[in-house]
C-alpha cells in the first residue's frame, strides 16, 4: 500500500506540470521553436529558469502529498497528541540552502541573459543589417523600408540569415510589436523610438502581433514576416516598386485614421515621414513624452540621428 503511495505521489508533479502545458494554449507553442539566434536564447532561459523552478517544486509537491497522506487524521488513530517538538537545524538548512543556491544561480543566469539579450544590442554578422521602420496605428502595422524606399501595411518581407534593426514606434495607443519565433516583444510608444534587433536563420513565414491591449480591433492587429533568400528579397523590392503606387502624406494621414485595413505595398514614402511621427509632439524644443531625446531627433534633421538621440534615451531608461 505504502509503496503505490509513493509512486502516486511521484506522478503528482508530473501531472501538474503535464496539465498546465496543455490547457496554457490550444496554438502552437511558437516560442519554443525558434527560428533566430534571439529566439533561441530565450527559448534557453525559459528552459533553463523551468528546470531550476521544477527542482523545487516536485520535491516540495511530493513532500505535500505524502505529508497530507502520512499524517491525516483516521478514526483509528492512537497516536498521543504531542504539540511540543524539537527545533532540526538540518532539516532547516535543507529547506533554506538549497532555494537560496537555486535563486542565486537563477539571478546570475538572468542577469547574463538580460545583458546578451539586450534589445538595441547589434546581432554579430557578416551581413549589414537592413533597417525596417515600424509604426503602430489604430489598428494596423506600417512598415517602412528606408533604405529601399518601399512600405508595407500589415506585412513584412525579410532577408534570412540578415540582421534587421527594427526601429519602432507608435501614431496611436502603446502597442507591443512581436514575433514569437524571432524574440521577445518590445513596446511601441508614441513619441519614442525605441530599437530592436531580430534575424530569421532560416526562410518560412512567422507570425505577429500586437502584443498590448489597443482598444475594439486590437485581435486584427497581426502580420506575417516572410523571410526568403536575399535575391527574392531584392525581387520583391523591385516588384512593389514596379506594382505599388506611393504613400503621399495625405495617404498616410487616411491610413493612420483609426479603422482595419488589408495588407497594402507602396512603390515610394514620404521624405522623413517616420522621424516626423517621432517628433510630432515636439514643442519649441521639447518633448513631454521622450525627455530631450525627441528635441535631439528634431535638431539632427534626419531620421537615422533622430533614432541615434532615442537610442541613448533607450539606454538610460530601459526598454522590454
Amino acid at each position: 500500500m505504502r509503496t503505490r503511495f509513493f509512486k502516486y505521489a511521484l506522478a503528482l508533479p508530473t501531472v501538474l506540470l503535464l496539465a498546465a502545458a496543455f490547457l496554457s494554449g490550444c496554438g502552437d507553442p511558437m516560442v519554443l521553436d525558434p527560428k533566430g539566434p534571439i529566439g533561441a536564447a530565450q527559448k534557453d532561459l525559459i528552459y533553463i529558469s523551468t528546470l531550476l523552478c521544477v527542482i523545487i517544486l516536485v520535491p516540495v509537491l511530493a513532500l505535500t502529498a505524502y505529508i497530507v497522506y502520512r499524517y491525516r487524521d483516521r478514526a483509528d488513530n492512537t497516536a498521543p497528541y504531542e504539540p511540543e517538538w524539537s527545533h532540526s537545524a538540518k532539516l532547516e538548512t535543507v529547506w533554506w540552502a538549497i532555494p537560496i543556491v537555486i535563486i542565486a544561480i537563477l539571478a546570475v543566469i538572468t542577469v547574463r541573459y538580460t545583458h546578451e539579450l539586450e534589445p538595441s544590442k547589434p546581432i554579430a554578422s557578416e551581413q549589414e543589417e537592413l533597417v525596417v521602420q515600424v509604426t503602430s496605428l489604430d489598428w494596423k502595422w506600417l512598415f517602412q523600408y528606408p533604405e529601399q524606399g518601399i512600405a508595407t501595411v500589415n506585412y513584412l518581407y525579410i532577408p534570412e540569415d540578415r540582421p534587421i534593426r527594427f526601429e519602432l514606434t507608435s501614431d496611436a495607443p502603446m502597442n507591443s510589436f512581436w514575433i514569437p519565433q524571432l524574440g521577445g516583444q518590445i513596446y511601441t510608444m508614441s513619441g519614442m523610438a525605441m530599437t530592436l534587433y531580430l534575424q530569421a536563420d532560416d526562410p518560412g513565414v512567422y507570425y505577429g502581433s500586437g502584443a498590448n491591449f489597443s482598444g475594439e480591433h486590437f485581435a486584427d492587429m497581426t502580420f506575417y514576416a516572410t523571410a526568403v533568400p536575399q535575391a527574392e528579397f531584392d525581387a520583391w523590392v523591385a516588384e512593389v516598386k514596379a506594382t505599388s503606387e506611393p504613400l503621399t502624406t495625405e495617404g498616410y494621414e487616411a491610413l493612420a485614421a483609426p479603422g482595419t485595413t488589408h495588407v497594402q505595398s507602396f512603390s515610394g514614402i514620404p521624405e522623413g515621414l517616420f522621424h516626423d511621427i517621432v517628433t510630432k509632439y515636439v514643442v519649441d524644443g521639447h518633448n513631454p513624452h521622450a525627455g530631450h531625446g525627441a528635441a535631439a531627433a528634431k535638431d539632427a534633421g534626419s531620421t537615422h540621428d533622430a533614432h541615434d538621440a532615442h537610442d541613448a534615451h533607450d539606454a538610460a531608461h530601459g526598454s522590454h
